[in-house]
């Protein structure tokens, strides 16, 4: 069984989108407790204030010989706990994962590099004892599964939250609104489908992005059917990744196709111009409406926006949320700002039909 107490490294991107995975920890899960942050830019801060000023008592240190002497009983786990563009880790990374090894820490990464691959890295987890963990090496094809249509017997209400971009806050909406439909008494499970989600221990999901493309709609399909089977939910929530029209990576009709959703929250940032990463090369992001037409031509209903509030003023934020909501005629909400209680109603309202 993997978990316990870890630490985990962002490498001076705490305050970033890059260190999304870090965030999603510091936000909560049953799978590890995070003991600390090691980020040579915000060190002597707590870790949830850089987050969203909201202090968790998790401190950051400078390094793993910073923390090392704070804990000298050692964690069991170092987690990469950021991402970088094109999943390849950096060179001013290796030191530090050195220093964890050495200590006796088994390293846990998501990246698309696979650190197992790397002979140094390799070598001193045999003199260690230790264990080097890629979350996202794909399974043996033996053991994924093709999409076979089972799905249709599936009766249990699933909405997918959807997003029009990366990075854009689908997990963390996912998780929000897990805690709030099960405070309300819909029993409700969540799907994840990406590293973060699968290190916060949810019950029911897989690796998207390490699936090869042939089984994504059976894997979907096979871990609804699971999560109906063994959980019996009032609901079930489905993690989205990337958006339907990023080019870089467009994503979202598998989970409305091969899941058979028929319901959306669709998360969006408004201060967004460009696809992330992609700033440069001019990739505009399409106009709100046109991400929501499409998902209608899939056969599933947008039920409500969330909003992701980066860069964007609060007064602003209020005037284009009630500005959107006159527009499209349906809920708009700001799930960091206001929760997620307001969307009880349009849940509750989907789940009769």
């Amino acid at each position: 069984m993997i978990d316990g107490d870890a630490v985990v490294f962002t490498n001076g991107l705490l305050d970033t989108t890059y260190a999304k995975t870090c965030h999603g920890l510091l936000r909560g899960g049953k799978r590890f407790n995070v003991l600390g942050v090691i980020d040579n830019i915000h060190y002597g801060k707590d870790a949830g204030e850089v987050l969203d000023g909201k202090s968790r008592g998790v401190h950051v240190y400078k390094s793993v010989n910073e923390f090392m002497k704070q804990y000298p009983q050692k964690p069991k786990y170092f987690i990469v706990g950021v991402a970088f563009p094109g999943g390849q880790l950096p060179e001013s990374c290796r030191n530090e994962i050195i220093l964890a090894m050495k200590n006796g820490l088994s390293i846990i990464c998501g990246l698309h590099q696979f650190l197992s691959d790397d002979p140094e890295f390799r070598q001193i987890t045999e003199e260690a004892g230790i264990e080097l963990i890629d979350i996202r090496k794909p399974s043996p094809t033996s053991k994924l599964h093709f999409w076979n249509g089972k799905i249709f017997s599936v009766k249990t209400p699933k909405i997918a939250v959807l997003g029009t971009d990366c990075a854009i806050g689908k997990r963390t909406t996912s998780r929000f609104l897990l805690e709030t439909c099960n405070a309300n008494s819909i029993k409700t499970e969540m799907i994840y489908t990406g590293q973060t989600g699968w290190m916060q221990g949810y019950n029911h999901g897989f690796i998207f992005d390490a699936t090869p493309n042939d089984f994504i709609g059976g894997e979907i399909e096979r871990v609804i059917l699971d999560c109906d089977r063994e959980s019996s939910p009032d609901l079930i929530l489905i993690e989205g990744q990337s958006s339907l029209m990023n080019p870089s990576g467009p994503c979202g009709s598998e989970f409305l196709l091969s899941g058979n959703v028929k319901g959306v929250i669709l998360q969006h940032a408004p201060a967004r111009i460009y696809f992330e990463d992609f700033e440069g090369v001019g990739c505009l992001i399409p106009p709100l409406e046109k991400e929501i037409e499409i998902i209608r031509m899939y056969g599933a209903e947008v039920l409500a926006i969330t909003l992701n509030e980066e860069k964007m003023e609060n007064s602003k934020m209020l005037t284009y949320q009630k500005q959107l909501e006159g527009k499209l005629s349906i809920p708009v909400n700001r799930p960091l700002k206001d929760g997620t209680e307001p969307l009880i109603p349009v849940i509750r309202e989907f789940m009769r039909k």
